[in-house]
């Protein structure tokens, strides 16, 4: 239970609150879906020949959630759960206010999937750094791997490091090449094959951008 939350708290969180839970409520309900999940062992239906677990994991949560709707309007007004409005722009009129609050939630979740999927990839990378002794580099030159240029340079680095700045642009470059390599290898986990987890990749960067 605690790595699943760890791993995927936030895109849980996240689509729940959307979806017109308070944030007390929708700590709740989060909380109450992942212990669900493993109480009712869900995880042994996610079979990998059907698809992606991304999918998989939210179905499984609009069903979760679909339930305590029910529940809910069968309680007394001042029951234990509350809704609030939506933080949405104005709808569509031609479009049911439902499908509106349901594709902008699913995307909220898919982006905060996308997030959970790197921070883990980042993690590992840095494990990995740390395994061999190298954590305050990996420190240093993380800015660097992401691009996050305002903030430092590879001279700045090199300064701080005792390192020439083409040492340091081999190294970034070699992190960089093992990050993509630890990014295919999480994605892969979570699909059945090659062909989806380009499909997943390419879903992963729409959801960043």
């Amino acid at each position: 239970l605690e790595k699943l939350c760890r791993d995927y708290w936030q895109p849980v969180y996240a689509f729940v609150r959307r979806s017109g839970w308070s944030p007390h409520d929708a700590e709740d309900l989060a909380q109450a879906f992942f212990e669900r999940v493993l109480s009712k062992q869900w995880l042994r239906a996610a079979d990998r020949s059907k698809g992606r677990f991304r999918s998989f994991l939210l179905a499984m949560l609009k069903h979760f959630l679909a339930n305590h709707r029910r529940d809910a309007r069968a309680l007394k007004r001042g029951g234990r759960f509350e809704f609030v409005s939506l933080d949405a722009d104005s709808p569509d009129e031609s479009t049911p206010r439902s499908e509106i609050a349901d594709v902008n939630a699913v995307r909220i979740f898919e982006r905060q999937w996308a997030i959970a999927l790197l921070e883990q990839v980042m993690t590992r990378l840095r494990q990995e750094h740390a395994d061999a002794g190298k954590t305050e580099m990996f420190d240093q030159l993380k800015v660097l791997l992401l691009g996050e240029r305002g903030q430092s340079t590879y001279l700045d680095a090199a300064v701080r490091l005792n390192k020439t700045e083409a040492a340091l642009k081999m190294a970034v470059s070699r992190m960089r090449h093992r990050y993509g390599e630890l990014l295919r290898e999480e994605v892969a986990r979570t699909v059945t094959t090659p062909d989806e987890a380009e499909e997943e990749l390419r879903a992963l960067l729409t959801a960043m951008a």
